[in-house]
């Protein structure tokens, strides 16, 4: 493999950002330091002056599609875009067709990922009414595999979990972290009842009625009385609204926290009034609301209420998001531009380029106790990003690489942007130039 050395970057890690050499070898970072040399190896040698050295994104909630609906995507497709963006590693989200509710389907995602996927990859195992048994079954590979989810609230097919005793055994007996989505169908269906009476046509405007803060609240509540009761490792996905974040403390370290909670970048970006101008292509579960919301979702980011950040990618056809509203398919594409967007974000001062860091990468790391992955550390797989960030770029159609082809951030101009992403210690993107002939690897986890 070939050996890297990275001169006089900007390390972004662990809270501080220093200049330093940083030598690449064997897949891992070998060697953190002033002046270093490979004593007469062959290496390439990259001029970090100016630039800045991230820990790759982890991002712990992605649907890429495959198998079944590879019309929208595929895991191939889809983690080069990742990779473009400086997300490392990712993992994917059971609702593919079929879904991936047994270990032997959860294995031949595995297969495509080795086979395709540019990026490190984990897939979480599904859980329906019927399937607690076989979901629990993953208990015996909980080195390997991510962790199980639940949608506590509307999904496709059927994904919906709201039998009482198959979560009270899930969230009982599972030893793997448990991933909810968190929103009420009982008061989605009723918000939805009551607006088809007033007799007009729906529009995505309506979306954050529907699936309002009340819906979320209640669920998520729910969620938690049961960790609670049972001691349970739970991680509630994408909070939307103000009111949910009462329901998270930041007193104990996050290594310590039993129940934690994720931030989606979409919900940081976009409100409700936003729904003028884009319609069904922020329409995503749960729904972007008010600004008040988003507001608050910050504070709560910055106090560590929020633990992680990432995307829900979640691409769907052009044509499946132009749909009449209660017919358009809900989620947006994000997993290129989380980063760039959030670089944005520092260079408005709404966040340190450390916190970012701590956001994506090493809490993440943390949270599902992700074996050597997530900070710059010497010994630690070479997971690593320069970003420019004084260097921008416009969100073209010509330089989206997700297959559906869109992006609701088309237009808009990221101030700074990503030059390098290294996978496991090989330089896969390089100024645009790609190297394909290694792929990810499967995550470990030290539990």
């Amino acid at each position: 493999m070939q050996i890297y050395l990275i001169k006089n970057i900007q390390i972004v890690n662990e809270g501080t950002i220093h200049a330093a050499d940083v030598l690449i070898s064997n897949g891992r970072i070998d060697k953190i330091g002033q002046n270093l040399d490979v004593a007469g190896k062959a290496c390439t040698e990259i001029n970090g002056e100016g630039l800045h050295l991230l820990p790759g994104v982890i991002d712990d909630q992605v649907h890429f599609r495959e198998p079944g609906l590879t019309h929208k995507a595929t895991i191939y497709t889809e983690a080069k875009a990742a990779v473009a963006g400086g997300v490392t590693s990712f993992m994917e989200m059971p609702n593919t067709v079929p879904p991936a509710f047994t270990l032997e389907l959860l294995e031949q995602k595995y297969a495509i990922a080795a086979q395709n996927s540019l990026a490190n990859y984990s897939f979480y195992i599904g859980t329906s009414n019927e399937n607690a048994e076989e979901a629990l079954r993953a208990n015996e590979h909980r080195q390997s595999i991510c962790g199980i989810k639940i949608f506590m609230g509307s999904s496709t097919g059927n994904l919906l979990v709201d039998n009482p005793l198959t979560l009270e055994k899930v969230f009982s007996e599972s030893e793997l972290l448990i991933a909810t989505h968190c929103e009420d169908e009982r008061i989605i269906r009723e918000n939805l009842a009551r607006l088809k009476q007033e007799g007009r046509e729906l529009t995505a405007a309506d979306h954050p009625i529907i699936r309002n803060e009340e819906a979320c609240f209640e669920s998520s509540f729910y969620a938690i009385q049961l960790a609670k009761k049972y001691n349970t490792r739970l991680h509630i996905l994408h909070i939307s609204t103000e009111k949910e974040l009462q329901l998270f403390g930041n007193m104990l370290p996050l290594k310590e926290k039993r129940i934690t909670a994720e931030v989606c970048v979409h919900h940081l970006h976009f409100t409700a009034n936003d729904y003028e101008q884009l319609g069904n292509r922020i329409k995503c579960n749960p729904a972007i609301k008010a600004a008040h919301n988003r507001d608050a979702l910050w504070t709560a980011l910055l106090d560590d209420r929020l633990d992680v950040i990432a995307t829900d990618h979640a691409p769907h056809t052009w044509e499946e998001k132009m749909e009449p509203y209660e017919k358009a398919h809900a989620g947006l594409p994000l997993v290129q531009h989380s980063l760039p967007l959030m670089l944005y974000y520092v260079k408005q001062g709404k966040i340190t380029l450390e916190k970012v860091v701590e956001k994506m990468s090493h809490a993440v790391a943390d949270c599902y106790q992700i074996q050597n992955r997530g900070y710059i550390r010497e010994g630690y797989q070479a997971d690593l990003v320069i970003a420019d960030l004084n260097t921008g770029q416009t969100i073209e159609k010509e330089n989206i690489l997700y297959k559906c082809g869109w992006s609701p951030l088309e237009g808009f101009h990221m101030p700074s942007s990503i030059t390098h992403t290294f996978v496991n210690g090989q330089l896969v993107y390089g100024n645009g130039v790609w190297d394909e002939s290694q792929k990810g690897q499967r995550l470990s986890f030290n539990r």
